[in-house]
C-alpha cells in the first residue's frame, strides 16, 4: 500500500506537469491544430542530428568517471558528474547533475544502463527512482538492466531553479486566474512578474541554459560515463519530448526508448495550452459520468449528467472565488478559487484518485476546504512545514525556454478566451489565463515548434492512452507520425500515462521491447 501511494503521488504530481495551469496546459481544434501541424512541417525536421563523433572540447565531460556513494535510501548509489553550462562555449562553466542507480539485481545477462524520466518539466528523476522505478517496475526488468535517473539541469538536486520562498508561493498559488476585473487582472500580472523576477534573480545564468535540448545532450554525457553505447530510456509525459528530442539528436546512439503519454513538439505554446484544455474536460467527462452513477455524487446525485455536473462545478469554484472556505490549515490558508481548480485538475490525473475527490467535493460543500486543499498541495509539491519542491520553478523554466510564450498580454488571452472555453466550459478560462505567465519571462525563449523525426533511430515506442488529460491521446498519434521509426502503442482508458497503471496487455508489450528489443506492431491497441 505505501508504494502504490507513492507511485500515485508521482504520477499525480511529477509526471503531470506538462499541462497544468501556471505552466505548459492545453488543448484545441482539430482545425487549429493542423494549422499548427502545417506551420511546423514547414519548418522542417528539428532538431539537426549532432555529428557522431564527440567535438574535442566535449570530450572531458565524456570521459568521466562517477564516484558512487551511498544514497541513504537502501539499494541505490548516487553520483555527480558535470556537463557544460553552455553548449556553445564548453569553457564557460559548468552545472551540477545528480544521478542514481539501481545495480541490475539478476537473474540473466545484464543489458546496461536503463534511464527513467517521470516528467513535468520539473519532476525529479532521482526522486521516481527511489520511490517507485527502482523499485515498482517489473521484477524482470529490474533483474536486467541497472535503473538509473538524472535530475535535469535546474531540477531537485541537479542546481535548482528557486524563484520563491513557501510564503511568496502560498501567495502565488491562491492568486485568481480568472480576474474579473482590471483590478484582479493587474494582480494576477504582478504575480506573474514576481514569480518570474524571483527566477531570474536566483538563477541568472542558468536560467538561459535548462532547455530541453541541452537536458537531453546532458543524457548523452550521462550514458557515455554509464558505458552504455546506446541510451535506453523510459519517458513519461514531459519525459517523452526529452526522448524524442535524444533521437533526433543522437538517432545512431537511440536504444530502446518508451515514450509513455507522448507530447506533440510541432506544437506552438497557445496550441499546446488549448489542445490540452481540451483534454482535462474529456477527463472531467469521464470522472462525471462515473460520478452521476452514484446516489452521493457531490456534483449532483445519481442521474446527474456530465454538462450539468460541470455547471455545478462552476458554480462551486464562483462560490469559492467570493468566499473562500476554511481549511484547518496550520498557516490559516483557506480554499480559494484557484486553489480547488487545481485540486480537481490534480485528480484528474489518474482515476484512482476520483473517490478521493468525490468526498473532497463533498466536504467543500460543508464549508470544510481541506480535502482539495491536500490534492493542490500535492499538485504543487507542498510540504507540511510549508516549504515547497522546485517542481512549479522548474516547470517553469523549462516551458519558457523551449516555446515563444503562449500570450504576450492580456488583451491577447481576452481575445482567446472564446476558444478556451469552447475547448473546455469547466476549466477553459482559468488554462487561458494561466498560459500567460511565460509573457513576463526574463529570458527570452531559444526553441520554437518543429516536428521531430529521428532518422536512423531503432524503432522507438510510443504510448497514448485515449482520455488523457495532460496529453491528449492526439499527441501520441502525431509523435508517431512524426519519428520515422515508431510504433505507436494505444491504450484505450483513464488516466495519464499507461505503462505500470494496471494494464497487463501494455506491460507485457513493453517489456518485451524492453527485453527482447521486439517493438509491437505499429498501432497495436490495449484495455
Amino acid at each position: 500500500m505505501h508504494t502504490r501511494r507513492t507511485t500515485r503521488r508521482f504520477r499525480t504530481a511529477a509526471c503531470l506537469l506538462a499541462a497544468a495551469a501556471l505552466l505548459v496546459s492545453g488543448c484545441s481544434s482539430g482545425s487549429t491544430s493542423s494549422t499548427a501541424s502545417s506551420a511546423a512541417e514547414e519548418k522542417g525536421a528539428a532538431p539537426t542530428a549532432l555529428p557522431r563523433s564527440t567535438p574535442a572540447a566535449l570530450m572531458s565531460y565524456y570521459e568521466q568517471k562517477p564516484s558512487w556513494r551511498d544514497c541513504g535510501v537502501p539499494g541505490f548509489q548516487c553520483a555527480t558528474v558535470k556537463a557544460p553550462l553552455d553548449y556553445d562555449a564548453p569553457s564557460a562553466g559548468d552545472v551540477r547533475l545528480a544521478l542514481a542507480r539501481k545495480k541490475a539485481t539478476g537473474p540473466g545477462k545484464r543489458l546496461g544502463s536503463l534511464l527513467v524520466n517521470p516528467g513535468g518539466p520539473g519532476g525529479s528523476a532521482v526522486g521516481y527512482l527511489q520511490a517507485y522505478a527502482g523499485i515498482g517496475y517489473p521484477a524482470e526488468v529490474r533483474a536486467r538492466y541497472d535503473m538509473v535517473a538524472v535530475d535535469p539541469r535546474g531540477v531537485a538536486r541537479s542546481e535548482p531553479v528557486e524563484c520563491l520562498d513557501g510564503p511568496g508561493m502560498d501567495a502565488y498559488t491562491r492568486t485568481d486566474v480568472t480576474p474579473d476585473d482590471a483590478r484582479e487582472t493587474d494582480a494576477l500580472v504582478a504575480a506573474y512578474r514576481k514569480f518570474a523576477e524571483g527566477c531570474g534573480a536566483d538563477a541568472p545564468k542558468l536560467l538561459r541554459h535548462v532547455s530541453t535540448v541541452e537536458a537531453a545532450r546532458d543524457m548523452d554525457i550521462v550514458r557515455a560515463v554509464l558505458g552504455d553505447k546506446k541510451l535506453n530510456y523510459v519517458g513519461a509525459s514531459y519525459g517523452t519530448f526529452l526522448g524524442a528530442t535524444y533521437a533526433g539528436l543522437f538517432p545512431s546512439r537511440t536504444g530502446r526508448l518508451v515514450l509513455d503519454g507522448a507530447m506533440d513538439p510541432s506544437l506552438s505554446a497557445r496550441q499546446l495550452n488549448l489542445e490540452q484544455t481540451a483534454g482535462f474536460e474529456t477527463a472531467f467527462t469521464a470522472f462525471a459520468k462515473d460520478c452521476g452513477r452514484r446516489d452521493d455524487c457531490p456534483l449532483g446525485g445519481r442521474g446527474t449528467g456530465p454538462e450539468q455536473a460541470g455547471k455545478n462545478l462552476k458554480a462551486l469554484f464562483a462560490d469559492l472565488d467570493a468566499r473562500p472556505i476554511p481549511t484547518g490549515d496550520a498557516d490559516g490558508r483557506r480554499l480559494t478559487e484557484s486553489l480547488a481548480t487545481i485540486g480537481v485538475i490534480a485528480a484528474m490525473y489518474d482515476e484512482g484518485a476520483w473517490q478521493r475527490l468525490r468526498e473532497a467535493l463533498t466536504a467543500a460543500k460543508r464549508n470544510d476546504g481541506a480535502g482539495l486543499l491536500a490534492l493542490a498541495d500535492s499538485y504543487y509539491e507542498r510540504d507540511a512545514d510549508g516549504s515547497y519542491a522546485n517542481l512549479m520553478f522548474a516547470n517553469a523554466a523549462v516551458n519558457c525556454l523551449d516555446l515563444p510564450a503562449a500570450f504576450d498580454s492580456p488583451d491577447e488571452v481576452r481575445a482567446a478566451l472564446p476558444d478556451f472555453e469552447e475547448a473546455s466550459p469547466v476549466f477553459g478560462e482559468g488554462f487561458a489565463w494561466m498560459a500567460l505567465n511565460c509573457a513576463y519571462w526574463p529570458v527570452r525563449a531559444t526553441g520554437e515548434p518543429q516536428r521531430i523525426e529521428a532518422k536512423g533511430a531503432a524503432p522507438i515506442v510510443v504510448v497514448g492512452t485515449t482520455r488523457d488529460p495532460a496529453t491528449p491521446y492526439r499527441w501520441a498519434e502525431a509523435l508517431a507520425d512524426q519519428l520515422s521509426s515508431a510504433r505507436l502503442l494505444t491504450h484505450e482508458g483513464d488516466g495519464h500515462t499507461a505503462y505500470g497503471r494496471g494494464s497487463d496487455c501494455i506491460d507485457s508489450t513493453i517489456n518485451a521491447y524492453l527485453l527482447r528489443g521486439t517493438p509491437p506492431a505499429d498501432g497495436k491497441r490495449c484495455s
